[in-house]
């Protein structure tokens, strides 16, 4: 049962991640940067803290009582996965929100996997899992074939934007309907997200002492209730902080270089709709981690969680390419080669989930380190 509320959650948090974007098409007369940066402020400034605050009672007091080094890199982890969450906006923008998914969540997955061993092969730590040990073990060789196969899954799907953009480009009136898909620079973009995104699971591993901390306090005052739903709630303030900064210098510079700063006063735009519609997307994109951290407590095993994570996100931004015709006028047989593609990177999650599945448990060592006293209301 447990396990079951747990893939409900995650596919909860995947379906927010996956619609997200589309109150911003809603948006009419602001520039990217301007609706961009407003749905920002709710998803990384507002929503997070009231989140927090609503879940767990003296979560301020945890993050002033955190050691300076553990929110520092958290905040870095924040910091480069805010360049990700950037240029995903972006990758979406230039690819649709089908392909421009797809491609950014298989990298991301496949990454999330794979670079914190390649660090602890050059810089050892007890405890943590090298990129050798994967190489001799049976678990590892799994996540390594997921790994390659999304690798394939990313190249047909690449085949399938350049035979879209070859045929978009030949008929003027599809063309418009498609006037920012760009596939050189958004796999561009959408390979550097790929790849960056995946520091936000960095981030919740380095700000673990504090979930940790706020997982104490609820299990001392339920006991045998297991672990606490919320627990991730006040980690993702620290994350959300690095990703907000970011992303504000960012559209901030875009603003000023196409003097789009009248988006955010211009009456000539529908402005209240469109403060709407960015802070709906802004909260929804913040509930996929909510959720997320909710499925994760359940499931107990944070890289699978993470992994199956990616694959709803992928399958509902592909219902919702589908939905909004992003295919439409291409041949049979590109529609049918972005299909494959998506398969065979779906796959290549599931394969590597497995693999982390099949891991050996490790025996729990509690941390001595970051033990404060927190006064809570409970």
């Amino acid at each position: 049962m447990q396990v079951i509320l747990g893939v409900i959650f995650h596919f909860i948090g995947g379906f927010a991640s996956g619609s997200f974007y589309i109150p911003y098409k809603k948006i009419k007369g602001w520039a990217w940067e301007s609706y961009w940066i407003v749905g920002g402020i709710f998803s990384w400034l507002i929503v997070p803290p009231l989140a927090a605050w609503l879940t767990i009672p003296g979560f301020a007091d945890i993050i002033s009582h955190t050691a300076t080094a553990t929110l520092g890199w958290t905040y870095l982890m924040g910091l480069l996965w805010g360049i990700g969450g950037l240029t995903y906006g972006l990758g979406v923008r230039y690819l649709g929100v089908s392909l421009g998914s797809t491609i950014i969540l298989g990298l991301c997955s496949v990454f999330g996997s794979i670079i914190p061993s390649v660090y602890y092969d050059l810089f050892p730590k007890e405890g943590k899992d090298t990129f050798t040990l994967m190489m001799h073990s049976e678990w590892g060789q799994m996540v390594l074939l997921g790994i390659v196969l999304c690798v394939v899954g990313i190249i047909i799907c690449g085949k399938a934007g350049m035979m879209k953009e070859k045929e978009l480009s030949a008929d003027k009136t599809i063309a418009q309907e498609n006037k920012d898909y760009r596939f050189g620079l958004g796999i561009l973009v959408a390979v550097v997200s790929g790849i960056l995104s995946a520091c936000f699971n960095f981030g919740i591993e380095a700000g673990k002492p504090m979930a940790d901390t706020a997982n104490q306090i609820w299990q001392a005052a339920h006991p045998g209730q297991g672990n606490f739903l919320f627990s991730n709630n006040v980690t993702y303030i620290i994350i959300l902080w690095g990703g907000l900064t970011t992303n504000f210098i960012w559209c901030m510079v875009l603003n000023a270089r196409n003097k789009t700063f009248d988006n955010y006063t211009d009456k000539k735009t529908p402005l209240l709709k469109n403060y709407l519609f960015a802070a709906l997307a802004g909260t929804t994109w913040f509930l996929q981690f909510f959720f997320y951290g909710m499925g994760e407590s359940k499931m107990g095993n944070g890289a699978s969680s993470w992994i199956l994570h990616m694959a709803f996100i992928i399958l509902i931004a592909n219902t919702w390419g589908l939905v909004l015709k992003e295919w439409k006028g291409v041949s049979k047989k590109a529609f049918a080669t972005v299909i494959a593609g998506i398969a065979v990177i779906v796959i290549s999650v599931l394969v590597v989930g497995y693999g982390n599945k099949i891991k050996p448990e490790k025996p729990t060592v509690k941390a001595e380190l970051n033990k404060p006293t927190i006064k809570t209301n409970q």
